[in-house]
């Protein structure tokens, strides 16, 4: 029985036949791919919603339909096979067609984000080389048509602009016209020719690092469609679910974790454009989600869930990284922990788990075959001890082998014996014979004080007891004694302002933390900077605490003269 990709894309690391032999033995693995995970959803659940929002309602149906249609056009535009796409665009029904219907004509997104610009898109535009530049369109924020216009004297290769949304403009192509284009007979018969592969590249996803531009993970139908499959079952989707996630969808977490699971078991997914007060508060009112991640957004919505003006009297699950018995009393439902990785492994808490897992760790794996080792960081020394902190390394059937192109750094990422190092500090506990994990930082997240490491996330995870406080972040401020000295950004609850220093310490200091570990300064803020991939950025906090330290001392020296 063959395991090769029928065609092998250069630059990309596949899995070894024999691994995937011994996955798809095992029962984890099969013959297919994202699309027939689709397929599979809409002979089920034809005429349920599949997508809804204040832009219309679609349902299995329409959007197997509509996405047949616009997949021959892309064909019919010249478009062939394994072309890679790049996708710019917001949260909207159109994106989604779009990617499922890159999907159906056997053409790789590449997952950039609406934020990116110049820098991120015309180095993952000639790396991927891709052909086609999809753009929202109708942001009336940045005009990402004559971005793309301008971008295509640095991407030769890039050969046609596709417009999701608003009156196509010139040199674009409306996403519309291309689904006018093509009646659905037609659409079929084309696609019966289109080769489709379990074991080929499905999308072109990106790391989520700090620093630089983001690294290309290729992502495989058959394992991409186990992750999903795999957060589906642990969570419990099912088809009268409704799921509210602002996350960009080209994310991996949104894609992998919550619309890409969702569209594989039935569910409704809310998607609205706008992410104001107001307006959100009014689609969630509306929609009555089941399960949601409200992450960055929470402090728009606190008020009204506070003051009764929002309920959400359906809500049965949040997915969020941290703070449960923070968010439970505020969105009055269960809290399950993610962790994960655009590289692969995914960890939850589940609804079984002890109390104190569900608080304060990440739960477990969502597949049986998820491989972990903790290991001494910058080694390939396991830990096996519970209770010992250790960098997370892994190993399944859903965990990359290898970056696009970038054998240097596969090199550095991966040890010996095949397992991804993902730069993540863990410790192991075994409770009730069961092996869970609580996530203790990264690598580099620490503040060396005077030779001193304070771990930031041990420091946040107590800080935010404080009754005051809905969330902080930890980081490194410079000092020309210490080195390094903890910084506090505090978002105060509403109506509340942020602890000071002194009362922090007197907190801290009953909370019973060591006391070189308390945060030196505080600084309040409403929201957090992110970074173009959604993610809560501690890159930017610290060039901010930077930037005012140098203004603080700039103006003390205007003062002594």
């Amino acid at each position: 029985m063959n395991f090769e990709p029928d065609v092998r894309m250069p630059g990309v690391v596949y899995p070894p036949p024999d691994t995937l032999q011994r996955y798809m033995a095992a029962g984890a693995l099969t013959r297919e791919t994202l699309v027939d995970g689709f397929a599979a959803a809409v002979q089920r659940h034809a005429q349920r919603p599949a997508l809804v929002g204040p832009s219309g309602h679609l349902s299995y149906a329409e959007l197997d339909v509509r996405t047949d249609r616009l997949a021959a056009g892309l064909l019919r535009l010249g478009m062939r096979p394994l072309d890679r796409v790049i996708f710019q665009a917001g949260n909207s029904h159109e994106l989604v067609v779009a990617f499922l219907a890159c999907l159906k004509a056997s053409l790789i997104p590449v997952c950039t984000l609406a934020a990116h610009r110049e820098h991120e898109i015309g180095y993952l535009g000639q790396l991927s080389e891709a052909r086609l530049h999809l753009v929202q369109g109708d942001d009336p924020k940045f005009d990402d048509v004559v971005f793309a216009q301008r971008m295509r004297a640095q991407l030769p290769g890039v050969d046609h602009i596709v417009q999701a949304r608003g009156e196509p403009r010139d040199g674009a192509i409306g996403l519309q016209a291309l689904i006018d284009g093509m009646g659905h007979e037609e659409a079929r018969a084309l696609l019966r020719q289109v080769p489709r592969d379990p074991f080929q590249v499905a999308v072109f996803q990106l790391s989520g690092g700090t620093t630089g531009v983001p690294k290309i993970i290729p992502r495989f139908h058959s394992e991409y469609l186990y992750n999903m499959r795999s957060v589906a079952r642990v969570n419990g989707y099912g088809p009268d679910d409704v799921l509210f996630m602002p996350l960009p969808m080209m994310h991996n977490l949104n894609m992998g974790c919550c619309f890409g699971p969702f569209l594989m078991s039935g569910g409704a997914i809310v998607i609205s454009s706008s992410l104001q007060g107001d307006e959100m508060i009014a689609v969630l009112q509306r929609y009555q989600p089941t399960w949601a991640s409200v992450g960055a957004v929470l402090a728009r919505i606190q008020p009204a869930l506070e003051s009764g003006e929002l309920r959400l009297s359906r809500l049965r699950g949040v997915i969020a990284p941290n703070g449960a018995p923070h968010l439970r009393p505020i969105l009055g439902a269960p809290v399950r922990h993610i962790f994960g990785m655009t590289e692969g492994v995914i960890m939850l808490t589940r609804e079984s788990d002890p109390q104190e897992v569900q608080d304060t760790m990440i739960g477990r794996p969502v597949s049986e075959f998820d491989e972990v080792q903790l290991l001494v960081p910058g080694t390939e020394q396991r830990i096996t001890e519970d209770g010992v902190e250790g960098e997370s390394a892994f190993r399944g059937p859903y965990t990359i082998h290898g970056y696009y192109q970038a054998e240097e750094r596969n090199r550095e990422a991966f040890t010996s014996d095949g397992f991804y190092r993902s730069g993540d500090l863990m410790q192991a506990r075994t409770i009730g014979g069961v092996r869970y994990f609580q996530f203790r930082g990264r690598t580099k997240d620490v503040v060396s004080r005077g030779g001193e490491k304070i771990n930031c996330e041990e420091v946040e995870v107590i800080v935010r007891r404080h009754p005051a406080v809905t969330n902080v972040q930890i980081c490194a401020m410079p000092d020309p004694v210490l080195g390094e000295r903890a910084c506090a950004f505090i978002q105060p609850k509403p109506g509340q302002t942020a602890p000071t220093v002194k009362e922090l310490g007197a907190f801290l200091q009953q909370e019973g933390l060591a006391k070189f570990k308390w945060p030196e300064r505080v600084e309040p803020v409403t929201e957090f900077p992110m970074t173009k991939t959604g993610k809560l950025s501690k890159l930017l906090l610290k060039q901010i605490i930077v930037d005012k330290l140098a203004a603080e001392a700039l103006a003390k020296e205007g003062q002594a003269t």
